[in-house]
């Protein structure tokens, strides 16, 4: 990404200049809320199906040159395969002065938002207070509007290439969301800056909002200073041992009580993971009663943790819990690298095979269709939920909710090799052995 060019004045002339972005095979585009709402605006307001995916196909395959990007619009050069070269631009209406006034108030109001924008995340409460104001931040439908030289008068597959790229710079820096809509990001820091410095002066303070924790660590601006947020440890923490000379007090088990202070600091890492978790749409550890064989697998993941103890208190756990499930050792372990990736949801796509019909199947090829061109797309066997690819050791596998969870041949048996997606490109990158590479 290069440095800022030309001047980032109001009078609309701010501009960055972006190098072309490297082909992007076997992949989504966009991985953040505001980039998928980005490519929202393109998908479902191109009136040629066809040439969003001919856009997609080109932007795959690195067609797309370096990026201009300036309020109101996106340029760039961009080679069809005979390696054609056309000037694309992308329109987006910018903000009018009353609506930007109105934005720096909203923005202001907690420093979180402005945190988390120098964080380079765009903050959801921003976006959605600030459409309560009449303000869209992100495009809508129809409001991305498309000027090529190859002559086509909507969305061709030069302009929705470079909204799929714009997608990925997105994701990188929501600033450029903001320059496209009017502001370069140091004049809207500075138009921010003078604000904060101006409402510190009023001698009525105003009643504080409050904030969400995520912002609340994030803001520099809070006294007493905040500690930094917690990172997640890379294993559970160690209980003390209770090996000691006192004598015990009668009806109490060191030995289990050992156990449970164990299963205590594994609940508590699986409860940091879930808060840290940056998929938000990720299913939680527990949700709804669970079966008996569903809690034996919680509690497997809880004192366990996926480990396969050979000898001692924990494997005659290991080996009642496993009776307990309704299945044998190695079974647990698979049930509980599931429920590790996303609870009872997970476990039911472990466990359960079922048909796909009707509105879910057409969906589903819907969703594979859009995925990759027709040359790139993997041959899969269809077996209920159960997709395979031919020739190789991966599958995906279809949950009820629409997701894709991706899966992997380890020993014989398919073992789930990561997160839900909702873009079955992705899933299946992920359970490709060499990651999306091997997908080009």
């Amino acid at each position: 990404m290069s440095g800022h060019g030309g001047s980032d004045g109001h009078d609309g002339v701010g501009e960055r200049t972006f190098a072309a972005l490297p082909p992007a095979p076997g992949r989504g585009f966009a991985q953040t809320w505001w980039g998928r709402a980005w490519l929202s605006a393109l998908e479902d307001g191109a009136l040629d199906g066809a040439q969003v995916r001919t856009g997609r196909r080109l932007a795959r395959a690195g067609a797309v040159g370096a990026m201009s990007v300036r309020p109101g619009r996106v340029t760039a050069v961009v080679r069809d395969r005979d390696r054609t070269a056309h000037r694309a631009d992308v329109l987006l209406d910018v903000l009018s002065d009353a609506q930007w006034n109105r934005f720096l108030h909203l923005a202001g109001r907690r420093s979180g938002h402005v945190a988390a924008l120098l964080d380079r995340e765009m903050p959801p409460h921003l976006v959605e207070d600030a459409e309560t104001a009449g303000i869209d931040l992100l495009p809508g439908l129809g409001d991305l509007e498309a000027e090529c030289d190859c002559g086509t008068w909507d969305h061709c597959g030069h302009t929705a290439a470079v909204c799929y790229q714009m997608a990925r710079l997105l994701d990188q820096d929501p600033f450029v969301l903001l320059l496209l809509r009017g502001r370069p990001e140091g004049v809207l820091l500075s138009e921010l800056q003078a604000r904060g410095v101006a409402a510190a002066a009023v001698s009525e303070p105003e009643r504080a909002d409050g904030v969400d924790a995520a912002e609340a660590f994030a803001s520099g601006s809070i006294l007493p200073p905040l500690p930094a947020a917690p990172g997640l440890p890379p294993e559970p923490g160690l209980p003390p041992s209770l090996d000691a000379d006192a004598p015990v007090p009668p009806g109490l088990d060191p030995a289990a009580l050992e156990l449970l202070a164990a299963r205590t600091a594994v609940e508590a890492r699986l409860m940091l993971a879930e808060a840290l978790r940056e998929d938000a749409g990720r299913s939680a550890a527990v949700t709804g009663r669970l079966t008996l064989a569903q809690d034996a697998v919680r509690l497997a993941a809880g004192l366990l943790g996926g480990l396969h103890p050979t000898d001692g208190p924990a494997a005659v756990v290991a080996d009642r819990l496993a009776a307990g499930s309704g299945r044998d050792r190695e079974q647990l372990a698979l049930a509980v690298r599931a429920w590790a990736q996303g609870g009872t949801a997970a476990l039911s796509v472990l466990e359960e095979e079922w048909t796909v019909e009707g509105e879910m199947l057409a969906r589903a090829c819907a969703a594979l269709d859009s995925a990759w061109e027709e040359d790139e797309r993997p041959v899969l066997h269809m077996r209920g939920n159960r997709w395979t690819v031919v020739g190789a050791a991966c599958q995906l596998r279809l949950g009820q909710d629409g997701r894709w969870w991706p899966y992997r041949e380890e020993g014989g048996r398919w073992a789930p090799a990561g997160d839900a997606a909702q873009d079955p490109a992705t899933a299946l990158a992920t359970a490709w052995p060499d990651g999306e590479e091997a997908l080009s």
